[in-house]
């Protein structure tokens, strides 16, 4: 009886949810052809070309049958990872968020540092050990010895990972006259908006297996950074054998790392499969394979879940978890999670240019409502970009009370009553924002009863940045998530006057006072000084109110129940290496629940 309750309500979603992702003519920029499409299992279970589709001339259709097993192969080596997202890069350097960045770098690439997800300090991965030197102006790394890089069809390394990798992957992103640097866009959004060229004076090879970076300023912030998912050690060899054959652009979607999982296939909107990196440094993984299936969003997702078809739902929405919490196949994860949702008001259009008419927008949004509509008791409402976890959250920060009847008053005053705005939506779902479209038309309803007359564009994910870089926007939809535990990480990219140039900064404010509390922060290791300097930021913000904060949301994991290993990490990013399948597995979904159930481990 309890299924039959869940396929009503799954059938009774369908038609709104289709409604609520429909995308409008104007937003599809690459014209979609339609070709009939496998189940993510009937693709795994035959043989699939290894030649890998970089730039594909037409996408696909995403639509994909549900199936009630998958193949036995996958079951026993691997398991289905389903995330609703767009592929635009292999490569996180290139990314600002999104699916490249939340799930695919832990797999194939490494980092210097990493960031314990329980204890929130720096822990070693690639580099073994670090100094920190004139007083955080001069950062040394001994890296690891006998890290093997990936083989793959494209690539044979003939030898481990060294310093020079290490010197490449950094010159990239920083040196403008690096011979890759300009490769596929030259736009590295993360490090851009830190004007990471412009702080680091130089990067060199002490030795083999040491590495130095020196600074133009000291930068208590800079080690954070490179614990981020944003600084993956690439393979100079395997640079310089694409640059031998003119292939350069090959070096973001076919990718090499030393992480424990490297690319074997994918096919763009429908699935990327990853299969095991048998010499990987901290041991061989224990899954032979691993699917990410991208090809279905909303209650396609929960379908395949329950089919058995998914083994893992990332970032379910809320509603979801309540709908699937007492399925006897299913065990879930809930912790808090470095995030933040919020809205961005584009600061350099009329009327978004005046603080009063921010105010209006703000105290006319209930926020409550977004709290039970949205995110039904998993997460609470934001007071500040700065997540509550953080060392430099300050304890001052206030709500922005919801008070409609002032903000149509100050719209009065102004003279703009009858305001027509335009609010872009990104379409995927994200562990801070699990339904963004909802919350668009909740936000618009508020906004209506106010006098406001806003228009909801959805922008899909991988359009996102090209189509903001217009400057058209008038509000924007937004979030963000990081892998490191310093402030750093949200302040410049979110805010400063330099992530306007790297279209992080949403709301294109720009304020002197707010980047010289940021720049005083970098300058001093002390923690003390620098949670001053970073109130001082928040107390700014508070102020001005380019952004208004949303939400603090609770990461969210649902997966089946012979599936061990499974880490949810606050920073959202974890690699798959530990995962492993249960052996003494039984199917029960063609049983009674009261037949399987068992207790929760």
């Amino acid at each position: 009886m309890r299924y039959l309750i869940y396929w009503i309500i799954l059938l009774l979603a369908v038609p709104a949810l289709a409604a609520e992702n429909a995308i409008p003519e104007s937003v599809k920029t690459i014209p979609v052809q339609t070709t009939p499409v496998q189940t993510i299992s009937e693709s795994i279970s035959e043989s699939i070309p290894k030649s890998i589709k970089s730039f594909p001339d037409s996408m696909p259709n995403n639509t994909s049958e549900n199936l009630s097993y998958i193949s036995s192969k996958l079951r026993q080596s691997g398991f289905i990872y389903c995330v609703n997202g767009n592929l635009n890069t292999f490569n996180p350097q290139l990314s600002i968020s999104g699916l490249t960045v939340d799930t695919l770098a832990a797999q194939i690439y490494n980092r210097l540092l990493g960031v314990d997800p329980l204890t929130y300090r720096l822990i070693p991965e690639l580099a073994s050990d670090w100094e920190v030197r004139d007083n955080g102006a001069t950062y040394r790394f001994h890296l690891r010895h006998n890290v093997a890089f990936q083989t793959t069809d494209w690539f044979t390394p003939t030898r481990s990972m060294n310093a020079d990798d290490v010197v490449f992957s950094f010159r990239r992103v920083f040196d403008e006259t690096h011979y890759y640097h300009n490769v596929n866009g030259g736009h590295y959004p993360y490090f851009d908006s830190l004007q990471f060229g412009d702080s680091v004076q130089d990067i060199r090879k002490i030795d083999k297996y040491t590495v130095e970076f020196r600074l133009k300023a000291p930068d208590a912030s800079f080690i954070w950074h490179l614990a981020t998912y944003y600084a993956p050690i690439l393979s100079q060899e395997y640079a310089q054998k694409l640059q031998q054959i003119n292939q350069q652009r090959e070096i973001d979607w076919k990718p090499v790392g030393t992480g424990p999982f490297m690319l074997e296939d994918y096919q763009m909107e429908q699935f990327i499969r990853l299969v095991r990196h048998d010499k990987y440094w901290r041991g061989k993984p224990r899954m032979e394979q691993v699917v990410i299936d991208t090809g279905a969003g909303g209650t396609g997702r929960i379908s395949k879940l329950l089919t058995g078809e998914c083994d893992v739902l990332a970032y379910p929405d809320a509603n979801q978890w309540n709908i699937l919490h007492d399925n006897p196949n299913l065990r879930q994860t809930l912790r808090s999670g470095m995030n933040i949702a919020y809205l961005a008001f584009n600061t350099s259009k009329p009327p978004l240019d005046k603080l009063e008419v921010r105010q209006a927008i703000a105290y006319a949004i209930n926020n409550q409502r977004l709290m039970k509509s949205i995110y039904y008791g998993t997460a609470e409402t934001a007071a500040s970009i700065l997540p509550r976890a953080s060392w430099a959250y300050d304890n001052r920060a206030e709500i922005t009370e919801y008070y409609p009847e002032k903000s149509r008053k100050m719209l009065n005053e102004l003279g703009l009553h009858g305001l027509e705005l335009t609010l872009w939506v990104p379409t995927a779902s994200q562990s801070y924002n699990p339904s963004p479209l909802k919350m668009a038309e909740l936000i618009q309803a508020d906004l209506a009863q106010v006098g406001i007359k806003m228009s909801i564009r959805p922008v899909e994910g991988r359009y996102q940045e090209n189509q903001l870089m217009d400057k058209t926007h008038d509000m924007t939809l937004a979030g963000w998530s990081t892998d490191s535990n310093d402030p750093d990480s949200f302040f410049r990219p979110l805010l400063s006057c330099a992530a306007i140039a790297s279209q992080t900064n949403l709301s294109r404010w720009c304020n002197a006072d707010f980047d010289n509390a940021l720049h005083q922060a970098l300058l001093n290791q002390q923690l003390a000084s620098r949670i001053k300097n970073y109130q001082v930021a928040q107390e700014i913000l508070a102020q001005q109110l380019p952004v208004l904060p949303l939400a603090y949301a609770m990461r969210l994991q649902i997966f089946r129940y012979n599936i061990k290993g499974l880490v949810l990490s606050p920073f959202g990013n974890s690699p798959f290496g530990s995962v492993y399948r249960e052996q003494m597995y039984r199917e029960q979904i063609t049983t009674t629940p009261d037949e399987n159930k068992e207790e929760s481990n």
